[in-house]
């Protein structure tokens, strides 16, 4: 498979399982877990089932989200369910229709829309600003009405309840309260019934129990003035209203903070054309990328971005990747380069063939994998739904637990103060802060990290990276280029350097190591013709066999010539040299007889150092692991600056090095690109796949490195503990708001200090608790 395009293969595996398991059986006879690990991924993989995703209307504080899990998690098919309340949406996984899952969504009293398109989250966007709209003019209505009702009764200028006068004027003022709620409110009533339907509790319900109550206490005093104590009569119409404008402003603030953490998907959708240049008939045309066919040849002219994935065909340019990979430098692209939607082309031209097309292009993979991500629940996110699910309740026994203890021990008016508490502790309690302080650190964070190359697959994957201890790098390919040369050539007596390299070609054209594909292009280079060779044979960890005209033709390592009884002479001195030098020497035996060195070096990435060095700063173990000998693998490791090395690790070996790792109480992170590498990421608390590197290592990677820079790895590590942070900031403003503010609400300050909380402050304090939430998590996209 051409390597250009690490994009696709980083989120949809393409290769029948056929493919990896003939290798296995092949290159690797002996390696049963590997094998077994293969079949079980390729199985997996063979019959995808898209994700389905929900928009969610209607959900107005965490509590709703373990209704809507509940609801979509009893439909029959369903595997896995995840609303996620920073965006309002839900990720299903399983073979449940669409149409049920809506019934679903709408029997537990909200509404539901599938999502099909990546113009979803425009559309999503203009409902959002629609919505931001609508609750500033709720707002606006309440605070107009509310304000001067509240001044007025500062100043003295409305008349006494009691009086004739006083009837009169507040029972008109109930009626306009009562019309206001009806216009500011009626969405939370709406909520609190539908709530009370399903035997559940929400953020609806606080609100309504808090303001409806104090029309309802408000109207008895106006009705009843005359046989209440003097002490007891007052009117809460403006407390009502006014606690409704704070909470439909912090609505709309959050809406508007909220709406920001969608920037990196706005940006990935952004990087798509909406129209492309086809050549058909002989001419080009501009169509809209809708209309583009499998197959089709495009022309991209400089300054203009690639529509869909594709085969250059003819010309040759530079293109900008960075928007997808965070790489600065230009990519070369010329015939047989494959190129990739969202990219720009930035000097020449060129015609390329689409071999991708609408939702199976890169760009469009990448945009649903983060989305996904950014839906997914970490260990901490979970824990916080179950605590969100009781706190509305909670609330309300405090709530009226207050009310009465307030009514048997409180100063008179004892009513009057219970109901002012009580109304206060309703108003007060946040369950929105809680609900919101995990996924949206997560959705910035992971949108964040998307920009910059390194794809999340998985909150968990966030949460791990940000604890690991020790980080396992595979050598060839992760901490080296990858790309190895033939750098040296010895043969015994009789024979010449093309005929050893001729022959060594011959039998390696089986294998799939990465040194082989060195050997095959130096023989290509001098243009050596191919031998035909029998009995092939791949031992792990040791080399290649062959027969050729009867004679018997092993070529590897020493360990491979010793366990034969090879003839070795003087080469385990020059082996010995080589590999002081950081290079991999190879011998090549025929029939029980050395007959030559093939050395070849693949040197270290040039950001390898800097990656690891990286690494040691944040307090991380760093260790090499490696099936080549121990002398090279040690040479190369001292030049990228790691001390600690296992080397001539056989490749189902790198998934125990990882074990003995964890059992020491390590938390553990394994680099790495190849096949052999799959256990071993799989096994790990945190896989990190090279983009380059092969499909299976791609998909058992909880995160994907889109280029092959490991400096991207403690970026990733870094992005962690910050996200982590940040999200704990978020949990501990959460519950020490709401651990202070319910018992201050209740009256706690009043023995000894004399001191209630308005209702109407309660109302600000809790619309502001979760503006700052979002706001707070929002610092990540700046990192």
């Amino acid at each position: 498979m051409n390597k250009d395009n690490p994009f696709r293969r980083a989120v949809k595996i393409e290769q029948t399982s056929i493919i990896y398991v003939g290798w296995a059986k092949r290159s690797v006879p002996n390696l049963k877990p590997l094998e077994s690990y293969i079949m079980q991924i390729t199985a997996e993989q063979s019959h995808p089932a898209e994700p389905i995703r929900l928009s969610i209307m209607g959900m107005r504080c965490a509590g709703c989200v373990k209704s809507v899990e509940d609801a979509l998690n009893s439909v029959a098919g369903v595997r896995s369910a995840s609303v996620n309340f920073a965006d309002h949406s839900a990720t299903i996984e399983g073979d449940a229709l669409p149409d049920l899952l809506k019934q679903a969504v709408l029997a537990a009293g909200y509404d539901a829309a599938v999502m099909e398109g990546l113009e979803d989250l425009e559309e999503q966007e203009a409902v959002e600003e629609q919505r931001y709209r609508s609750l500033l003019k709720k707002a606006g209505v309440a605070a107009a009405f509310g304000l001067p009702l509240m001044l007025g009764g500062h100043l003295d200028l409305w008349p006494e309840l009691g009086t004739p006068a006083g009837s009169r004027f507040w029972s008109l003022v109930a009626i306009i309260t009562l019309g206001v709620m009806f216009y500011s409110g009626g969405h939370f009533f709406r909520g609190a019934i539908q709530s009370l339907q399903q035997r559940q509790a929400n953020m609806d319900t606080l609100i309504a129990l808090g303001t409806g109550s104090a029309w309802v206490y408000s109207t008895i005093v106006i009705d009843f003035s005359g046989t209440l104590p003097s002490l007891a009569k007052h009117a809460y119409f403006e407390a009502a209203v006014i606690i409704l404008a704070f909470i439909n402003l912090g609505a709309a603030l959050e809406t508007r903070a909220r709406g920001k953490t969608s920037s990196a998907i706005r940006q990935l959708i952004g990087l798509q054309p909406r129209t492309a240049r086809v050549v058909r008939d002989g001419e080009e045309v501009d169509v809209p990328i809708e209309q583009i066919g499998l197959g089709e040849t495009l022309r991209v002219r400089p300054g203009e971005k690639i529509a869909v994935d594709g085969i250059v065909i003819e010309g040759h340019s530079s293109v900008d990747e960075s928007m997808l990979t965070g790489e600065p430098l230009p990519v070369e692209k010329s015939e047989g380069g494959e190129v990739v939607a969202g990219t720009l082309n930035q000097h020449g031209t060129f015609l390329f063939e689409a071999t991708r097309i609408g939702r199976d292009t890169s760009l469009a993979q990448i945009i649903e994998s983060v989305r996904q991500a950014q839906s997914s629940k970490p260990a901490i996110a979970r824990l916080v739904d179950r605590i969100a699910a009781v706190f509305v309740p909670v609330v309300v026994v405090i709530a009226v637990s207050t009310f009465f203890v307030w009514l048997a021990f409180g100063p008179q008016p004892a009513l009057g103060y219970g109901f002012v508490t009580a109304m206060t502790v309703l108003v007060i309690a946040c369950p929105c802060a809680l609900g919101l302080a995990t996924p949206i650190s997560i959705m910035v964070s992971v949108g964040r990290a998307a920009q910059a190359g390194i794809l999340i697959r998985n909150g968990d994957a966030l949460q791990s990276a940000g604890k690991l201890t020790c980080v396992v790098l595979d050598k060839t390919g992760t901490v080296t280029e990858g790309r190895p040369t033939v750098s040296a050539l010895e043969t015994r007596e009789g024979w010449s350097e093309a005929r050893l390299l001729q022959l060594t070609a011959s039998i390696e054209a089986g294998s799939e190591h990465p040194l082989a594909g060195a050997i095959l292009e130096a023989a290509e280079a001098k243009k050596l013709e191919l031998l035909p060779v029998d009995h092939f044979q791949a031992i792990a960890g040791h080399g290649v066999s062959a027969e050729r005209d009867d004679q018997r033709v092993l070529f590897g390592n020493l360990a491979l010539m010793k366990s034969n009884q090879v003839e070795l002479g003087d080469f385990p001195a020059r082996m010995d040299d080589y590999a002081a030098k950081g290079q991999t020497p190879m011998l090549l035996a025929v029939d029980g007889q050395v007959v030559g060195l093939v050395s070849v070096s693949d040197p270290i990435k040039s950001d390898s150092k800097q990656a690891i060095s990286d690494l040691q700063v944040l307090g991380v173990r760093v260790l090499v692991v490696t099936g080549d000998n121990e002398t090279t693998a040690r040479a190369i490791a001292k030049e990228a600056g790691i001390s600690e090395v296992r080397a001539q690790v056989l490749p189902q070996d790198k998934a125990v090095v990882v074990k003995e790792l964890q059992d020491q109480g390590e938390i553990v992170a394994m680099v790495g690109d190849g096949i052999n590498d799959a256990p071993a990421l799989a096994q790990a608390n945190v896989g990190f796949a090279i983009g380059t590197g092969t499909d299976i290592a791609i998909e058992s990677g909880d995160v994907v490195i889109m280029q092959g820079s490991l400096c991207k790895v403690p970026e990733a590590i870094r992005l962690s503990r910050v996200t982590l942070r940040n999200i704990k900031q978020n949990l501990l403003g959460a519950f020490i708001y709401n651990s202070l503010s319910i018992p201050i609400a209740a009256g706690l300050l009043y023995p000894a200090f004399g001191i209630l909380l308005n209702p109407m402050i309660a109302g600000a304090a809790m619309a502001m608790s979760s503006v700052t939430v979002v706001t707070n998590a929002n610092r990540l996209r700046w990192l």
